[in-house]
C-alpha cells in the first residue's frame, strides 16, 4: 500500500510562523525531508522513531540534486510511509514544489499542498518593510535570484525597472551586481532604496539598507551572505518607523537553557519570544522512584500537620501517585502545606491547593525561618522530596519535631546531552542559565575536564543564591543572580543585561 506526501511550507524561519496543518503534517510523520532553510526546530515535534532526511541546498552546493530529492520522496511513500517533505517559506514559491508534486502525480502517489508563509512577505516584515504601502508601492514583484542563460526570454527587465512597485529578489546575492546593473541599465532610479535581509525572522536577522547604485559595494564591504532578500522600492524608506523584531530585547542574543527537557519550554519560549535563540542543553533528568514508600505515607497524611513541598517535580510525582491511588486534594484537610518557591506554589495551585506557609525569599533557609515560628514539638512533617537534594530543611526541622522524608524522585544527566555540549558551548553562546546546582554540577560533568575552558567568555546567570554558591564552588563567575528566584527572575536579569 503506498503512503501519502504532504508538501509543506515551513515558512521564512520564525517557527510560530508553521501554519498548524503544517505542525500536524509533522507530527503524523513516519519520514521528514527538510532542506536548509526550514528551521529544524520543527523536528522536536516529530514523534518517536521519526526518520529525518536532510536534502538541504546552498547555491552552488547541492547535498542532493533535485532529481534524486524526487527519488526518496517517491521511494519512502512507495514504502508505505506518511512523508512531510518540509521546505523554508511556501513550496510553491521558488520551492520547486511544483516539480516534485508532478513526480507524485506521475507515480501514482497521494499528496497534499500545505502553503507556508514566503519569506518574501514575511521576511520584509521582520525587517520591518511592507511590502506594499500605500504611499509607495501598490503592487509587488517576486523575482528568482537564480538567473539562467536565456533570463531575457523570462525577465522583462525593462517593465520590471519601470514598474513603481516593490521588487523583491529571492536567492540573488550570488547575482547581485547583475541585478542592479540590468535595473539602472533598463532606466530605474539609481537612488532607488534597497534593502537584504539575511536570516529573515530568525534571531540572527541582519538588515543593510543602501541604493541601488551602490548595492553591489555595500553588499561587499558589508559582508552580506546567502540566504538574503534583496528589496527595491520605497517601501524601505519606512523601516526605522516598523522595524519591530529588531527592537526586541533580547534580539540577536543566543541562550543555552540547561532545565530538564520536560521544563525547558517555558524559558525557552519567553527568551524566544523577546528575539532571542534559546539552545536547550537539557543537563538534568527526573527520575521517578518506587513509590511504595510515598503511597504509605499518602495513606497515613491524616497523622501529619504538616507537608512540605520543595519543588514542581516533587508536586506533579505526589498528585501523580495520589490520582494511581484513587484519591484526591481532600486528603489535605487538616494538613498545613508549606512552600519553596513561586514555581512550586503554581503547581499546587492548579490542583486547587494554596499554600499555608510560603517564603519571602524561596529557598531553604527562609522557609525554616518561617515555619520555626510556629511548628511545635507535637506536630509532625512530611517532606516529599528529591534524594539529590539539600538536607537543610529536614535536618532543621528535626530539631524541632518530628519529620518523615520521602524520596519520590531523583535528578540524573541527561545522557543526550552528553553528544551536543560541547559543539553547544563552542558555540557563539552570550549566556549560559542554571536554575538549580544539579544544573551546574551536571554540566560541568557533562562538559569534562575542559569545563572551564567551555564556558571561558560566556555569561553565567544562576537564579538564586544556592545556585550562585554551586556555580563559584567549581571555580566560575556568576555573570548575574536573579533577584527573585523564578523564571522570570532569571528573565530580568537576561534583559536587564542589555538594557543597563
Amino acid at each position: 500500500m503506498k503512503g501519502k506526501v504532504y508538501l509543506v511550507g515551513a515558512g521564512p524561519g520564525d517557527t510560530k510562523l508553521m501554519t498548524l496543518k503544517g505542525l500536524e503534517c509533522i507530527k503524523k510523520s513516519d519520514v521528514i525531508i527538510y532542506d536548509r532553510l526550514a528551521n529544524d526546530e520543527f523536528l522536536k515535534e516529530a514523534k518517536e522513531g521519526c526518520e529525518f532526511i536532510y536534502v538541504g541546498k546552498k547555491s552552488s552546493n547541492h547535498i542532493l540534486p533535485q532529481n534524486m530529492i524526487n527519488e526518496v520522496i517517491a521511494q519512502k511513500a512507495l514504502e508505505g510511509k506518511t512523508v512531510t517533505r518540509l521546505k523554508g517559506g511556501d513550496p510553491y514559491v521558488f520551492g520547486r514544489g511544483g516539480e516534485e508534486a508532478e513526480v507524485l502525480y506521475d507515480q501514482g502517489i497521494d499528496f497534499e499542498i500545505v502553503p507556508g508563509i514566503t519569506s518574501a512577505i514575511g521576511g520584509l516584515c521582520y525587517a520591518g518593510i511592507p511590502i506594499t504601502h500605500r504611499d509607495y508601492a501598490s503592487s509587488f514583484h517576486v523575482i528568482t535570484g537564480h538567473l539562467r542563460e536565456d533570463e531575457d526570454k523570462e525577465i522583462n527587465w525593462n517593465a520590471l525597472a519601470n514598474c513603481k512597485g516593490t521588487l523583491v529578489f529571492l536567492m540573488g546575492i550570488g547575482n547581485l551586481k547583475h541585478i542592479s546593473d540590468r535595473l539602472i541599465e533598463e532606466g530605474r532610479d539609481p537612488k532607488t532604496p534597497v534593502a537584504f535581509v539575511s536570516w529573515a525572522t530568525r534571531y540572527n536577522q541582519r538588515t543593510v539598507v543602501t541604493d541601488l547604485e551602490n548595492a553591489y559595494e555595500v553588499a561587499q564591504e558589508k559582508k552580506v551572505k546567502a540566504p538574503s532578500l534583496i528589496v527595491v522600492g520605497d517601501v524601505v524608506k519606512v523601516r526605522d518607523k516598523l522595524n519591530f523584531f529588531e527592537n526586541r530585547d533580547l534580539f540577536g542574543k543566543k541562550v543555552v537553557v540547561t532545565r530538564a527537557r520536560k521544563q525547558s519550554s517555558d524559558l525557552s519560549e519567553k527568551i524566544n519570544s523577546l528575539g532571542g535563540k534559546a539552545v536547550e542543553l537539557p543537563v538534568i533528568k527526573i527520575e521517578k522512584n518506587d513509590d511504595t514508600e510515598l503511597r504509605k505515607e499518602i495513606e497515613n497524611l491524616r497523622d501529619y500537620t504538616h507537608i512540605v513541598f520543595t519543588s514542581r517535580n516533587g508536586v506533579e510525582l505526589f498528585f501523580e501517585t495520589l490520582d494511581d491511588m484513587g484519591l484526591d486534594s481532600r486528603v489535605f484537610f487538616g494538613v498545613k502545606v508549606c512552600s519553596i518557591g513561586a514555581g512550586t506554589s503554581e503547581e499546587l495551585m492548579k490542583r486547587g491547593i494554596k499554600a499555608d506557609i510560603v517564603p519571602e525569599r524561596f529557598v531553604a533557609e527562609s522557609l525554616f525561618e518561617e515555619m520555626k515560628k510556629t511548628v511545635k514539638n507535637s506536630d509532625k512533617i512530611l517532606i516529599p522530596r528529591s534524594e539529590n537534594a539539600r538536607e537543610f530543611l529536614a535536618d532543621r526541622l528535626k530539631e524541632i519535631c518530628e519529620v518523615t522524608e520521602v524520596f519520590s524522585y531523583k535528578t540524573v544527566i541527561d545522557e543526550k546531552s552528553r553528544e551536543i555540549a560541547e559543539d553547544v558551548l563552542k558555540s557563539d553562546v552570550d549566556y549560559v542559565t542554571f536554575t538549580s546546582s544539579s544544573t551546574v554540577k551536571n554540566l560541568v560533568e557533562i562538559a569534562g575536564e575542559n569545563y572551564k575552558e567551555l564556558l571561558e567568555g560566556k555569561k553565567l546567570v544562576s537564579i538564586g543564591p544556592v545556585t550562585s554558591r554551586t556555580i563559584e564552588e567549581f571555580g566560575l563567575e556568576v555573570y548575574k543572580e536573579a533577584e527573585v528566584s523564578t523564571i522570570q527572575g532569571v528573565m530580568d536579569v537576561l534583559v536587564g543585561c542589555l538594557l543597563y
